[in-house]
């Protein structure tokens, strides 16, 4: 760990900080309110002021931190200050400063790290505003430094404020020296209210000079018509009328040299001078100190996009509702289709879309209660009073109405739906985060059961969101621990059933459950952050597995890759295609992507020129599915597919419902008319084989041929076993 660095100027820094008489002192209440601010704004578990002496460091005022002072030779804070600029660490054991600090390396385990000097009017830098966490970031940005920078600024505004209020303890000579470099106005009066000391700061603030206001009353502080008030109670000392102003420090507006007026803060005190009363008067501009304020109540409390309120508010509202004893319904709404918009549109579009939709909701709720953003595309409210299940209802349908309408951006026309679930109280919970979890769950429903809907929250709802969130939290380890496996189904020729391919499906090995199957995740995975970094996983094992198999003898051999629609959302997918292609070495005509009709839906050109570029690679492109929702027969045209896959549910049906015979012949045809291959799922028994085959499908899988293997399993069944040579078909 390398030495700190000392000041050039560290006895008058020294002194400079001495003259705050606060190395010692209580914490002030409102240092530790901007320490609280700064915590939450920039997402730190840990915040403070701190000021280095000669020897140590000084934890003023601190949120998220155990420690009263450190060593000055340990402090980070001690570095701070002798740079003009604030200094960030984003990872401190990868930093050669302090990688070997006990206070790194030990308890409290600091990894990151972002502090601005605390540069007193004189430029000395006497302490810091600090943020410290234990896990490192991966960036601190430039507004996350403009915020850090304001907040530091009211500190010094407070610092000040004692600053001068230590100097009326001080001797007179010391005093005037303060008084003098004070950015602060110093006034002082006589028991008749007369002005008998006059600040160069008070010039400035005033516009009276010095020969101009001794002698005047100090009245002239204030507006002449201000009458009432703390301005009133000023007004009285010139009259030698006792003030509650004594010992205060108050907000009032002042009048100018040429009468225009401001805000300003103001500090009074009193004392006997040679057997008389006299008066001593600290004043401050905070004209600016209001724009700060202003601006950190915004940040702190509204969404910045939408200017509503943020989930900090909706969850203090929520809990007012609750401990006034009233009953109250919550909200959670979610824009359906809100990904498509960003992602064929961009997120310029997708904000305007939000903003609209702020809109509208606060004319939806109204007076009612508090509408908010949750985060992405999703609100919530609070309706305190609202208890009755029908009024919320009918609250949440207005809702859907009203955000239904479509949204006009410049030549644009965005059509969205929205989804709410709505919890109540007292009946489904007596804590905001208990109400949040019930209408989310609610939420759920409604998305699940069709979107465009409103769901009421109903306690077996509860159970449903209980093993949601475990699976949720459970898939993240399961990334982090690498407990994913693929398994690999045969795809044959059902003429002889040569192998002529397989389809790479996923399973999760759960350390405790045992192997799960899609259907008990896939859909969790799908709806969370992490489905494209798994999907793209799955996509390189199973090229390196294909590849390797084709390189030890099996081939011909396609293998079949299922994409996610979170694959297509960052606009690379046919580069990343190519990367593993290029990586790997396998043939791109030995590859076949699936897509399933949530994906194509989309009606995202994007997506058709995605499709049609990764055509142009040369990998094939399977429709999977094919017959069992509402794809149009339009989207073969328009789509740049290769085959189309026929669902196992009419191929189960296949020899006992005219029906499913009579879907299955016409994808068939189809296919054949269209130019595209096809292949028949879920196929179990030989009379199933020789139906298909007669219907002139070609291929098949199921488990007549064989169930999904692991790699080692399907390896030691497949190869070495005599391959027909037919390649591959890559129709166009």
């Amino acid at each position: 760990m390398r030495s700190t660095p000392v000041q050039n100027d560290e006895e008058a820094r020294l002194q400079a900080l001495a003259e705050h008489e606060i190395l010692d002192a209580e914490p002030d209440p409102s240092l530790a309110h901007i320490v609280e601010l700064a915590a939450r704004l920039l997402g730190a578990p840990a915040a403070f002021v701190s000021f280095v002496d000669r020897d140590r460091q000084v934890f003023h005022a601190k949120v998220g931190l155990s420690l009263c002072e450190t060593d000055r030779d340990v402090a980070f804070c001690a570095r701070t200050i002798a740079q003009a600029d604030i200094l960030v660490v984003l990872d401190a054991s990868q930093d050669p400063r302090f990688r070997d600090n006990p206070l790194v390396t030990g308890a409290p385990f600091i990894r990151f790290y972002a502090g601005v000097p605390l540069r007193t009017g004189d430029g000395h830098a006497i302490g810091t505003l600090c943020l410290a966490g234990p896990k490192p970031r991966r960036s601190f940005t430039g507004r996350d430094r403009r915020i850090l920078v304001d907040l530091a600024r009211l500190v010094l505004d407070r610092l000040e404020l004692r600053r001068v209020e230590a100097a009326r303890r001080a001797t007179q000579l010391r005093f005037e020296h303060i008084a003098e470099t004070s950015s602060d106005a110093i006034i002082c009066a006589d028991e008749l209210g007369r002005v008998s000391f006059w600040s160069a700061a008070a010039e400035r603030l005033f516009g009276h000079t010095a020969l101009e206001a001794l002698g005047q009353s100090i009245a002239i502080l204030v507006p002449d018509r201000m009458c009432g008030g703390h301005e009133g109670e000023l007004r009285r000392i010139a009259h030698g009328t006792a003030t509650g102003l004594i010992g205060r420090t108050v907000e009032l507006i002042g009048r100018q040299k040429d009468g225009s007026e401001f805000p300003v803060e103001l500090s009074l005190s009193s004392w006997i001078e040679n057997g008389h009363a006299a008066f001593g008067v600290i004043v401050r501009d905070v004209s600016q100190r209001h724009v700060f304020e202003e601006r950190m109540f915004r940040l702190a409390h509204l969404d910045p996009l939408t200017e509503l309120p943020n989930r900090a508010v909706l969850r203090g509202r929520i809990g007012a509702a609750i401990l006034e004893d009233r009953p109250a319904t919550v909200l959670m709404l979610d824009l359906d289709g809100f990904k498509e918009v960003n992602d064929a549109h961009g997120h310029a579009v997708g904000d305007v879309v939000l903003q609209l939709a702020a809109t509208r909701l606060r004319t939806c709720i109204d007076t009612m209660g508090v509408v908010a953003r949750y985060g992405g595309d999703e609100f919530a409210a609070v309706l305190p009073g609202v208890g009755n299940p029908v009024v919320a209802t009918a609250t949440g349908q207005a809702v859907i109405e009203a955000l239904a309408e479509p949204y006009h951006v410049d030549d644009l026309v965005v059509r969205l739906g929205v989804s709410v679930g709505i919890a109540l109280s007292p009946a489904h919970g007596q804590r905001e985060d208990e109400l949040l979890a019930c209408a989310d769950a609610a939420l759920y429903r409604a998305k699940v059961d069709g979107r465009g809907r409103v769901c009421l929250f109903t306690p077996n709802l509860r159970e449903v969101a209980q093993r949601e969130r475990t699976c949720r939290d459970g898939l993240r380890s399961a990334i982090e621990n690498g407990e994913f496996v693929l398994h690999y189904q045969p795809q044959v020729d059902l003429s002889d059933g040569a192998l002529v391919g397989a389809e790479a499906l996923i399973r999760w090995q759960h350390p405790e459950l045992g192997l799960l199957m899609p259907a008990a995740f896939l859909e969790v995975l799908d709806n969370g952050p992490d489905a494209a970094r798994v999907g793209d996983w799955v996509l390189r094992t199973a090229c390196v597995q294909a590849q390797a198999w084709r390189q030890s003898g099996l081939h011909p051999f396609r293998i079949g890759v299922n994409l996610c629609a979170a694959q297509f959302r960052d606009g690379d997918l046919v580069e990343r295609v190519a990367a593993v292609l290029a990586e790997t070495g396998l043939p791109p005509d030995n590859l076949e992507l699936e897509i399933t009709e949530t994906i194509i839906l989309r009606h995202d050109p994007r997506l058709v020129a995605t499709l049609q570029a990764l055509r142009t690679l040369g990998v094939g492109i399977a429709f999977d599915d094919y017959g069992t929702g509402y794809a149009s027969l339009s989207l073969l045209k328009r789509f740049p597919l290769t085959r189309l896959k026929i669902d196992r549910s009419f191929v189960s049906g296949l020899c006992t419902d005219r029906r499913d015979a009579a879907v299955v012949r016409a994808v068939i045809n189809l296919s054949r008319n269209f130019g595209l291959e096809v292949i028949a799922e879920g196929v179990e028994t030989e009379e199933q084989r020789q139906r298909l085959l007669s219907k002139g499908c070609p291929e098949a899988q199921g488990y007549l041929f064989g169930r999904p293997l692991p790699a080692a399993e399907f390896a030691a069944r497949f190869q070495g076993r005599e391959q027909h040579t037919r390649q591959p078909s890559t129709a166009a």
